[in-house]
């Protein structure tokens, strides 16, 4: 189990992580570190103004929190101050509202239409469509 993180800013993100680092890369606007509850798995967080920041004041924070709800561990965390805070469980119908309150918000952001729900693109896709 990860308690406290050393933040390594890099251009590329390596094939091999190691426990304990947050790999940040400016480059792609992406940060990557080892799921802090020790299981291994891989944990991208995108840096956007949609997604994750990184702050630094001294020492680097990843805000929001860390939710890993489609792993087995379900771990949930923040990272301040380079040290992992233990956040709650979520049940299944907070984190369905959570996700849907995170597609609002890109929506508004990147000033996209509403669409229903069902067959809504993913944003990434209705952003590329929208430069055309």
């Amino acid at each position: 189990m990860t308690e406290t993180f050393s933040v390594v800013i890099v251009e590329e993100i390596p094939a091999v992580l190691t426990s304990d680092t947050l790999y940040v890369s400016l480059t792609y606007s992406t940060s990557m570190h080892l799921c802090a509850c020790g299981c291994g798995a891989e944990v991208v967080a995108p840096l956007s103004p949609t997604d994750w920041r990184l702050t630094f004041n001294g020492t680097w924070s990843l805000s929001p929190s860390i939710g890993n709800w489609a792993l087995p561990c379900r771990s949930h965390y923040l990272i301040i101050d380079e040290k992992v805070h233990w956040a709650g469980n979520w049940d299944d119908d907070r984190i369905a509202r959570n996700r849907a309150n995170d597609r609002d918000r890109k929506d508004k952001f990147y000033d996209l239409p509403t669409q229903g729900d069902e067959k809504k693109p993913h944003w990434w896709e209705r952003k590329k469509h929208k430069k055309k």
